[in-house]
């Protein structure tokens, strides 16, 4: 019996290298509102987790604070902004479109992303690669967000498997898969993936 059934990946900074991206059009538009994003905040504490906790996060730290509700009313124009700009340019590794075709021959394979699939779905697609995955779970489909198991959960579900491994690069993110009940790798950056799976799964 095959170690794993499923590989399971989360999206930003696994699959893609998007953070800075997504940062970048966050600060952009809530710089009209007067508030300022800095990507040292960003990646420090809103990777990994839903934008309506960095929002909450943001709003609480304001002088004076403010509601958060009033940020994320800007969310339908920073997800605009970001696919435009991911669209024009998907930055997938060249070698991952080799890597998921071995891949997708052996595992269930899956995207969990705490973006929405509206974010994630459009990228995968224009880069090439959605028919590998069997399903895309984003945070709009759980109530409870990483680091609770819950998309990990859903993603198990949906495949009807028992034994998947995750790749992650956040803390909520690892969290969330090793409280599903899964192995997870740790990523440092999506040009390690290739290596690490080929290390794990003694390719």
């Amino acid at each position: 019996m095959p170690e794993f059934q499923a590989i399971l990946f989360d999206f930003d900074g696994v699959l893609l290298d998007s953070e800075p991206v997504h940062c970048a059009c966050w600060a952009e538009e809530l710089a009209g509102l007067g508030v300022t994003l800095t990507w040292d905040f960003y990646s420090r504490h809103c990777i990994g987790i839903d934008d309506r906790e960095m929002l909450r996060m943001m709003a609480s730290q304001s002088d004076p604070p403010r509601d958060w509700r009033d940020l994320w009313a800007l969310y339908p124009a920073k997800k605009e902004r970001f696919r435009a700009r991911m669209i024009a340019q998907p930055a997938f590794d060249p070698a991952l479109n080799g890597l998921l075709a071995r891949l997708a021959g052996r595992y269930r394979l899956a995207v969990v992303s705490s973006s929405s699939t509206a974010e994630v779905e459009p990228l995968l697609t224009a880069g090439g690669l959605r028919t590998y995955f069997d399903t895309l779970v984003g945070g709009e489909q759980v109530q409870h967000h990483k680091p609770a198991p819950d998309p990990y959960l859903l993603a198990a579900g949906r495949l009807g498997v028992t034994r998947a491994l995750v790749l992650e690069d956040s803390p909520a993110g690892i969290a969330s898969g090793r409280a599903a009940g899964f192995e997870v790798l740790a990523v440092e950056r999506p040009a390690d993936v290739p290596a690490l799976l080929r290390e794990r799964l003694g390719d």
